[in-house]
């Protein structure tokens, strides 16, 4: 049985940068904060959900499952069967992902499905030398002991690094992801001015899309603990201009590096959640879908050029359903890097790249630029990383609804090498 989905209503919070200090909001702060208006204006009870799947990468100490802690806090009852998804970048269009298949086969009518991330509460993280050191200290029995102990303390031990700074670095290839988006630049010749002119036309377009109130109703305000509202996304930067950014030194390979810090995404705490529903629950509930989830993709690739992902996983989905890229009215590419996100376009436009890896005749095409990430991106607002998946498929729907669109495509590239697509028709 394969049955339609429909993605019915959404909402996200603002994305917040992180300023060198844990911000206001844990990851279920920032779930609660979108989810709960989210649900106060359904026609049903906060309940009604079969199931609520979140995608979350840094999960905090205090916060285990939190698909669980969210959906409580929530009202949605202690029945309610919650669970947490994790693939890198892309955990918040994996939840939606899940939930889209398991309402197609028909096990299930209606899920919360949304992504949320709070980078500023990353971890600080000790050597191994040091959390030994500490052990020892604690296993320590008698006042000799405990001397000789403290004896071997080294002042280095005393110096934790950021542990998202770890985690941004690949295991296998050793390089962190800015690296890897510097790969793709000198492969496929993508220079700075150019990554640095897509940089600004991102946080032009974020800029245009708040004052003209193309984010209403998508973004909703958070309050934080001390009755601050945070109403906007606050990375957007709308007097950006090259002249700006190419002040700015290369952040991974100096010095002639095409990744900066300013044509690179931007580290936020942010959430978002997705409701889909079967038809069956469109019609008991009187919902009125906005988009209807066609399809999606994931793929995998070498972890040095991860930044590939979204070429990989959008091109099946075309070929599947006979897309040309003439047939596809609007992008979302999450923009981990300006060089990243122009490579993939370049890999669609190269005859042989799509002849050898693609298995085309000849190049996908050119994707139109007015077509692409209308609203700004990752580098203008953020890339909370379990958040953004989920943020642009609900943006994707939304935009395909205001622009009277038919059919779009939601794609990112994810860390370790891997990508994932999924596939929109208006409702």
């Amino acid at each position: 049985m394969s049955r339609p989905v429909y993605l019915v209503d959404g909402a996200r919070t603002p994305f917040l940068r992180a300023r060198g200090r844990p911000g206001p909001f844990t990851p279920v702060d920032l779930a609660v904060q979108c989810g709960r208006p989210l649900l106060m204006r359904q026609p049903f009870e906060a309940t009604a959900f079969d199931l609520v799947i979140l995608g979350c990468v840094n999960v905090i100490q205090d916060e285990m499952n939190p698909a669980r802690v969210a959906a409580l806090r929530l009202g949605m009852g202690e029945e309610q069967v919650a669970f947490t998804v994790q693939i890198n970048c892309g955990s918040g269009m994996q939840s939606i992902d899940t939930a889209y298949r398991y309402i197609r086969e028909g096990s299930h009518e209606m899920i919360l499905a949304g992504g949320t991330e709070a980078l500023s509460h990353a971890p600080l993280v000790y050597s191994r030398e040091a959390t030994e050191w500490y052990g020892d200290l604690a296993r320590a029995k008698g006042p000799l002991d405990k001397v000789k102990a403290m004896s071997e303390v080294r002042p280095d031990f005393f110096s934790p690094v950021i542990g998202l700074e770890r985690g941004l670095t690949d295991p296998i290839t050793s390089l962190n992801m800015g690296q890897t988006a510097e790969v793709l630049a000198h492969r496929f010749g993508i220079d700075r001015t150019t990554a640095d002119a897509y940089a600004v036309d991102s946080h032009k377009r974020l800029t245009a899309a708040q004052k003209e109130g193309r984010l209403d109703g998508e973004v909703l305000p958070a309050f934080d603990s001390d009755g601050n509202a945070h109403e906007h996304d606050d990375g957007v930067r709308p007097d950006s201009s090259l002249e700006k950014l190419a002040k700015l030194n290369p952040a991974f390979e100096k010095p002639y590096g095409k990744v900066t810090p300013g044509n690179s995404s931007q580290i936020t705490d942010g959430a978002s959640w997705t409701i889909l529903a079967s038809e069956q629950a469109v019609e008991a509930h009187g919902l009125t879908p906005i988009a209807k989830i066609v399809d999606s993709e994931w793929a995998a690739l070498d972890p040095g050029i991860m930044g590939l992902g979204p070429v990989l996983a959008s091109t099946p989905l075309a070929q599947r359903h006979g897309l040309s890229v003439d047939d596809v009215d609007l992008w979302e590419i999450n923009e981990a890097f300006a060089a990243q996100v122009l490579a993939c376009l370049a890999a669609w436009q190269d005859d042989d790249f799509c002849k050898e890896i693609l298995g085309y005749d000849s190049a996908f095409g050119r994707i139109d630029h007015d077509k692409l990430n209308v609203d700004g991106g990752a580098i203008s607002l953020g890339h909370p990383v379990g958040t953004s998946g989920n943020r642009i498929v609900l943006h994707l729907a939304n935009a395909l609804k205001a622009r009277g669109a038919k059919r779009g495509i939601a794609t990112e590239c994810i860390g370790g090498g891997q990508g994932g697509a999924m596939l929109l028709e208006a409702a």
